[in-house]
Parts: structure tokens; C-alpha cells; sequence
């Protein structure tokens, strides 16, 4: 059984990465299209809700079914997310160690403990971006609370207390966002190997949350460059992708179709099944490579494969992770 585990440098991840993304692409891409795929379904018929309220003129029921469908999409979103990031990770545990792996091998392998990812990715998420959402709802709350005084609205020259008050409290928002994002970004990379960890180990949401920041020590730099490289990457293509969109925009004063709309969606779902997988391969071999550097994992799975030593108790080594049945045909199969 064909395996890559020893320590790496950066530039060996983040080529081990490209090579397994680029071997695995119809799998990885595939896991991660059903998210995307859900996200464009959603879009669409949001977008077709809102126009057609739109044509029957029903501004009331218009307001109320966006906010509600909006809701709805970003739960649905946040969960299918969660669950396409856990199957990655499974997929590229199992590729990494020279497994097979298919779509479903990975979703079936999930889903029995989905509701842990996610309750794992509620606490990351808050225990990061906390200071940043407390400062965005203190500051709309400001807002809202002068907003009906109608204080922008003062002549100018005119002594308005009320203005100078917010923006005061507008100049203070914004210094006080640069560390609250600082703050956000170092505590996603402490956290960073925290789904990596509870997938492959099995780990409860805290379990893996504590092993997530023993092993990130010493790597969270090079993880920062990691998702550096992703978000530049997505970041020029989506502006590629997207470019019509803009352009569009421009010729007709800010004002965009359907049409438009709809076809911005499609393409937005071919680049997000791109993209989606790519930093999660990545922490996942980020996983692997702090257990070699750390614990020995590589020469643990040497003498393991070569039936050296005897496995560890379930729960613990990802050999005994359940799995559903392996496909009629192995290798890097998709559904």
C-alpha cells in the first residue's frame, strides 16, 4: 500500500497538493459539487422567487420571503459546506495513505457524525470571529438607532451633535477592526487542523479542538501561506469568471437581469467545485505532516503496513475509522 508520510517542507506540501489535487480532480472536485451544487439551486430559486413577487408587485410579501429564504439558504448552505469539508478530509486521508476512495465512500463515511463537524465548525467559527461580530452588531445597532433621528440628513454647516458623535464611534469601529480581524485570522490557523483531526481520529468537537492547536504549533505560518496562495487564487478566478458580470454592470447603471443573475450562478458553481477543495486537501496534509514531525506518525505506518507492530485501539488510528463497503472497482472512482 503506496503511502507519502514524512515530514515536508512548504514547498513539497504545497506541490503534494497540487499533485494530489490534480490525480483526484473528478473525486475531490466531485465531493465538493454537491455543495456547490445546493448552493446553486438555492441561489436560483431565490432569484426566481424575488422576480416573480417582483412582476405580481407584492412589496410586503417580497420583503418577508427573501429574508426568509435567506435564512433558510445560509443553513442549508453552512451544512452542506460542513459536510463537503469532512468528506475532503476523508478523501485525502484515504488518497494520502494510498487507499482508495470514491464521492460516496467519503459522504457515507461522514454523515453518520455530521452533527459533530458542524457543532466543531459552530465553536471555531465563534470563538474566532466573536470580536469582529460583536463590533459589526454594535456598530448596526448605532445605526439603527440614529438612522430614524434622521441625522444624515442635517444641512451642511449645520451644528449636528449627533453626527459627530457617529462618526467618532465610525472611526473607532474601523481601528478597532484591524486587530479584531488579526485576531480572527491567528486563531483560524491555531484551529486550523481541528477537522482534519476529528475526522481521521474520530475526535469529539473539543477533543479535536485541543489536538488542532498542539499540532498546528510550528506550522501556522506556513498554513497562513496556504491560505494566502488559495484565497489569490480564488481570487483571480472569480474576477476572470466573473469579469462579464462586471462589465455588464457598468453598462447599465448597477442594473443586472435575471438572465444575468442566473448565468452568474452557474458559473459560480463551477468555480467554487474548483476551488472548494483545495485548502482542505491542503490542511490535511498539514495533518499529517505536523503527526510525522511531532509523533513519528510515518515510521508508526511503516512498521504498522509491514505488520510490525499491532494497531491501535478503535477510535484512535484512522485504520479503524468505519467505512462503508469499498466499490466493485478501486481506485479513484467517482459517483
Amino acid at each position: 500500500m503506496e503511502s507519502n508520510l514524512r515530514p515536508l517542507t512548504l514547498g513539497e506540501i504545497l506541490d503534494r497538493t497540487a499533485q494530489l489535487y490534480r490525480t483526484n480532480f473528478l473525486l475531490f472536485a466531485g465531493i465538493f459539487a454537491v455543495y456547490a451544487g445546493t448552493a446553486l439551486v438555492l441561489n436560483l430559486a431565490q432569484l426566481g422567487i424575488t422576480q416573480g413577487l417582483k412582476a405580481l408587485h407584492v412589496a410586503v410579501w417580497l420583503q418577508v420571503l427573501t429574508g426568509a429564504a435567506f435564512v433558510v439558504k445560509v443553513l442549508l448552505v453552512f451544512v452542506f459546506a460542513g459536510a463537503a469539508t469532512a468528506a475532503i478530509s476523508r478523501a485525502v486521508a484515504w488518497v494520502n495513505l494510498g487507499e482508495p476512495a470514491t464521492i460516496r465512500g467519503a459522504y457515507a463515511t461522514i454523515l453518520p457524525r455530521l452533527g459533530r463537524y458542524m457543532w466543531l465548525m459552530v465553536i471555531t467559527f465563534f470563538m474566532a470571529w466573536l470580536p469582529v461580530i460583536v463590533l459589526y452588531g454594535g456598530y448596526l445597532s448605532l445605526i439603527a438607532f440614529y438612522m430614524p433621528k434622521g441625522f444624515l440628513a442635517a444641512p451642511k454647516g449645520a451644528q449636528n451633535p449627533q453626527m459627530v458623535v457617529f462618526g467618532l464611534v465610525s472611526i473607532a469601529f474601523v481601528l478597532l477592526l484591524i486587530p479584531a480581524f488579526a485576531y480572527a485570522i491567528v486563531m483560524m490557523l491555531r484551529y486550523a487542523l481541528s477537522v482534519p483531526a476529528c475526522v481521521v481520529e474520530n475526535l469529539k468537537a473539543r477533543q479535536a479542538i485541543r489536538r488542532a492547536i498542539e499540532l498546528s504549533k510550528g506550522a501556522r505560518g506556513r498554513i497562513f501561506v496556504l491560505l494566502l496562495l488559495v484565497f489569490i487564487i480564488e481570487l483571480v478566478l472569480v474576477g476572470v469568471s466573473q469579469a462579464f458580470l462586471f462589465v455588464l454592470a457598468i453598462k447599465n447603471k448597477g442594473q443586472l437581469g435575471p438572465v444575468a443573475l442566473a448565468v452568474s450562478e452557474i458559473v459560480a458553481f463551477f468555480t467554487n467545485s474548483f476551488i472548494g477543495p483545495m485548502y482542505a486537501t491542503g490542511l490535511t496534509l498539514f495533518y499529517y505532516d505536523q503527526r510525522a514531525r511531532k509523533e513519528g506518525y510515518d515510521i508508526e505506518w511503516m512498521m504498522q503496513a509491514a505488520g510490525l507492530t499491532p494497531p491501535e485501539p478503535a477510535g484512535v488510528n484512522e485504520l479503524e475509522a468505519p467505512r462503508p463497503e469499498p466499490p466493485a472497482e478501486p481506485g479513484n472512482g467517482h459517483e
